[in-house]
C-alpha cells in the first residue's frame, strides 16, 4: 500500500510513555487495585474465557461469535501487561498456550477469524459493517505488541504481523484490493501500535487509508449492503459508526461512543506519525465538543443505551446515563494520545477525571464484578423494572453476554504506570500523581524520579530526582486544573509558577542532581459543582467533588429518597479520613429532605407556606467506589438551596 506520509509539521511533537518495566507502582490507591487485578480479574476473566467458549473457539470445532475473539485478545493484552512487572510461571503458560491455539488455526494466507473460520471463510469481509472482523483483529494486534514490547516474546507478533500484512494486501485502492474500513473502528490505533514496534511503514499506511477513506462517497457501508442484497441498504444510520461524512468534515464526537473514541485515538495516532495538520485539526475539534458539550462529570461518554451512542449537547441524563465502562476506557486512549501530542493540561486532565471516576467504578473493589453502564443516579426497583438484559443491570455483575468492558479494564489496570509520565526531547512530564518510581534515560542519562504521596486523599507531592550524575533537563509537571492555587518548592525555595507555567505545566529547567526534591501542595477544598445551564437534568443541582475524586451518597450511609436530598450552597462541608471501603476520604455535612409523616397517603397536595425538614448528617463517598458494601440507592447530583 501506497504510504500517504507529507511533510512534517513542526508544531505537532510527539512525545512517548516511560515504559512499563521502567515503572514501580507503590501507591495506596492504586497498587491495591493492579494487585487485585493480577491475583483474582486475571484469574476469573481466563475462567470465564474458558467457560463460555470464548478460548476453544479457536480450535474451530465448536460455537463462537462475531466479537469474541476481541474479548479473548484484552485479556492477553492484559495479561502481557501484569507479566512484565509481576512474572508468573502458570499465567505465562495460559497465554502462551492461548497463543498456540491461535496459530494453530491461522489460515495459509494469515487470516485469523473464530467466528468465520469456524462457519465458512467465503463470506470473510462482506459485512465489515457489523460482523467486526478489522475490530477484532485490532485487539489482536494491540495484544501481539504488548507481549512482544513487554516480555519480549515475538512469536505471536509474527502471526499477527502474517494477518496484517493479508489485511494490508486485501484492502486499498491499489489494483487487485478491495476498498473497505471497518464498522467498529480499532484497528486504526493497533496499526500504529505496530507500525511503532516494527517500523513497517505499510501498517501505517493502512491506518491512514482507513481514516482517509471512511465516510467518502461511494459509501463502503451502503454498497456492501447493496451486495448483500440487504433491505433498505441505504436507510443504515452511518452516523452511529462515524461514516455518515468523510472525518476530516466532521465536527462532533458523534454515534456509538466507544467506536467513537477507539477512532479518534487512531486519527490522532495517524495525525502525528504522518504529520498531518489538518487531520490533527479535526481531532481538537472533536476533542473540544465532546468534553465541554457531551461529557459526564465522571468522565463518562456515551448518554443513551440507544445504539450505546452520543446524542446531542448536554444531553446527560443521570438515570438513564449509559456512559459505558470501556467508552471511558476509550476516552482514556484518545487523552492520552492527545497529550503526547501537545502537552497540555487539558487532556490530561480529562485523562484523570475518567481513570478515578469513570473507569474504576467499572470494577468491584475485589476485583470480581463489573459495570457495563455506569448511571450517575440509582434507585433499584426503577432500573430493574426496566433492565434489558444483565449487561444494563443496576448493580456490578459477574460477567455480560457481551463481556468486553471486564478485559477491557483489566489491560488498562495492568497498564497504569505507563500513564503517568512522558518523555519528549529533553523533557520528562509528569502527568498523574501515582506514588511510585519511574526511570527514565534523557539527555543521554538516566534518571528515576521518585513520586511520593497519598494523593489523591492528600493534597502533597513529592517528586525526588535519582542520577548517577548532575543532568540538565526539563521536569514539567502537570497543575491540575481542579487546583485553584498550586504551589511548588525546589529543594525547599518556593517557585514563581506565573513565570514557568505554559499550558498547565510548571516547566522547571535546571541541573539536576541526585537527591534534588520538589515539593508540591495541590489544595483540595470540597467543590460544589454546577453543571452548564443547557444540562437540563442538573438544572439547580450540584455534584460534590474534591481534587480529582467525583462523591455520591448512597442509601447505605444516607437512607432513602436520595433525589429529595438538599445541600445549601453555603453548607460547611467537611473531610474525614474513615476506615470505610478500605479506607477513603469522605466528605461530610449537614443536608436537609423533606418529612414524610406529613404526607400521609397523599400523592399531590398544594405547596404549603411552611415546608417540614429533617436535617441530617450525610456521608458522601467517591462515586469510583459506590457499590461495594450494599445495593440500594445511589446519586451524585443534589438539590441547592
Amino acid at each position: 500500500m501506497k504510504s500517504l506520509v507529507k511533510e512534517p509539521v513542526a508544531r505537532i511533537v510527539a512525545g512517548k510513555p516511560i515504559c512499563l518495566q521502567d515503572t514501580h507502582v507503590n501507591d495506596s490507591f492504586w497498587l491495591p487495585r493492579i494487585l487485585v487485578n493480577r491475583t483474582r480479574t486475571l484469574v476469573i476473566e481466563f475462567e470465564l474465557l474458558e467457560k463460555t467458549g470464548r478460548l476453544t473457539a479457536f480450535n474451530l470445532n465448536g460455537k463462537t461469535h462475531q466479537f469474541w475473539d476481541s474479548d479473548v485478545a484484552k485479556w492477553m493484552e492484559a495479561t502481557a501487561y501484569s507479566l512484565a512487572q509481576y512474572p508468573d510461571p502458570a499465567l505465562e503458560q495460559k497465554l502462551d498456550q492461548t497463543i498456540g491455539r491461535m496459530s494453530n488455526a491461522q489460515t495459509e494466507d494469515g487470516y485469523l477469524n473464530s467466528f468465520y473460520q469456524t462457519r465458512t471463510l467465503l463470506k470473510r469481509w462482506s459485512n465489515l459493517r457489523d460482523m467486526h472482523e478489522l475490530y477484532c483483529a485490532g485487539h489482536l494486534i494491540e495484544a501481539a505488541v504488548a507481549y512482544y514490547e513487554q516480555c519480549g516474546k515475538r512469536a505471536f507478533l509474527d502471526v499477527m504481523c502474517r494477518y496484517t500484512d493479508m489485511i494490508c494486501a486485501t484492502f486499498g485502492h491499489a489494483d487487485g484490493q478491495r476498498r473497505g474500513v471497518p464498522g467498529h473502528p480499532e484497528i486504526e490505533l493497533a496499526l500504529v501500535r505496530l507500525y511503532r514496534a516494527t517500523g513497517e511503514q505499510r501498517y501505517l499506511a493502512l491506518a491512514q487509508y482507513f481514516i482517509n477513506d471512511r465516510g467518502v462517497e461511494p459509501n463502503i457501508f451502503v454498497d456492501e449492503a447493496v451486495a448483500r442484497e440487504e433491505a433498505n441498504a441505504a436507510a443504515f444510520d452511518l452516523s452511529n459508526i462515524q461514516a455518515h461524512i468523510p472525518l476530516k468534515e466532521q465536527s462532533e464526537a458523534v454515534g456509538h461512543s466507544v467506536r467513537a473514541c477507539y477512532l479518534y485515538t487512531g486519527m490522532a495516532g495517524v495525525a502525528v506519525e504522518t504529520h498531518d495538520e489538518s487531520l490533527w485539526a479535526v481531532c481538537k475539534r472533536i476533542w473540544e465538543n465532546l468534553t465541554r458539550k457531551r461529557m459526564y462529570i465522571t468522565g463518562g461518554i456515551g448518554s443513551t443505551q440507544h445504539k450505546e451512542q452520543f446524542t446531542i449537547d448536554y444531553d446527560l441524563p443521570n438515570e438513564n446515563a449509559y456512559a459505558e465502562t470501556c467508552a471511558a476506557i476509550s476516552l482514556v486512549f484518545f487523552a492520552r494520545q492527545m497529550l503526547l501530542i501537545e502537552l497540555n493540561r487539558e487532556y490530561a486532565d480529562i485523562m484523570e477525571r475518567a481513570l478515578y471516576n469513570g473507569v474504576l467504578s467499572g470494577v468491584s473493589l475485589d476485583g470480581e464484578k463489573f459495570f457495563y453502564a455506569n448511571r450517575l443516579a440509582v434507585y433499584p426497583a426503577l432500573i430493574a423494572s426496566k433492565t434489558n438484559g444483565d449487561r444494563f443491570a443496576a448493580f456490578r455483575q459477574e460477567w455480560f453476554d457481551c463481556a468486553c468492558c471486564p478485559p477491557n479494564i483489566a489491560r488498562l489496570l495492568a497498564d497504569i504506570g505507563e500513564y503517568v509520565a512522558s518523555i519528549s526531547d529533553d523533557i520528562i512530564a509528569l502527568h498523574l500523581y501515582i506514588a511510585g518510581s519511574y526511570d527514565a534515560v534523557t539527555c543521554g542519562h538516566a534518571v528515576s524520579l521518585q513520586i511520593e504521596t497519598d494523593y489523591p486523599w492528600d493534597e502533597t507531592v513529592l517528586v525526588r530526582v535519582s542520577s548517577g550524575t548532575t543532568t540538565e533537563f526539563t521536569l514539567a509537571l502537570r497543575l491540575p486544573g481542579w487546583c485553584r492555587s498550586p504551589r511548588i518548592k525546589v529543594n525547599g525555595v518556593d517557585t514563581d509558577l506565573s513565570a514557568i507555567t505554559s499550558s498547565g505545566y510548571a516547566y522547571l529547567r535546571q541541573q539536576w542532581a541526585d537527591g534534588d526534591v520538589i515539593a508540591m501542595t495541590l489544595p483540595m477544598p470540597v467543590e460544589q459543582m454546577e453543571a452548564h445551564p443547557s444540562v437540563r437534568d442538573d438544572a439547580g443541582r450540584i455534584a460534590l467533588q474534591r481534587g480529582p475524586l467525583v462523591y455520591c451518597l448512597e442509601e447505605c450511609d444516607n437512607g432513602a429518597d436520595l433525589s429529595d436530598v438538599t445541600i445549601s450552597r453555603s453548607a460547611p462541608l467537611c473531610i474525614e479520613r474513615t476506615d470505610l471501603l478500605g479506607g477513603i476520604v469522605a466528605i461530610t455535612g449537614t443536608a436537609f429532605r423533606r418529612d414524610l409523616t406529613h404526607w400521609s397517603d397523599m400523592l399531590y397536595r398544594p405547596v404549603r407556606d411552611t415546608v417540614v425538614r429533617k436535617q441530617f448528617s450525610f456521608t458522601a463517598v467517591p462515586y469510583c467506589l459506590w457499590n461495594n458494601r450494599e445495593e440500594g440507592e445511589m446519586r451524585v447530583w443534589l438539590q441547592r438551596e
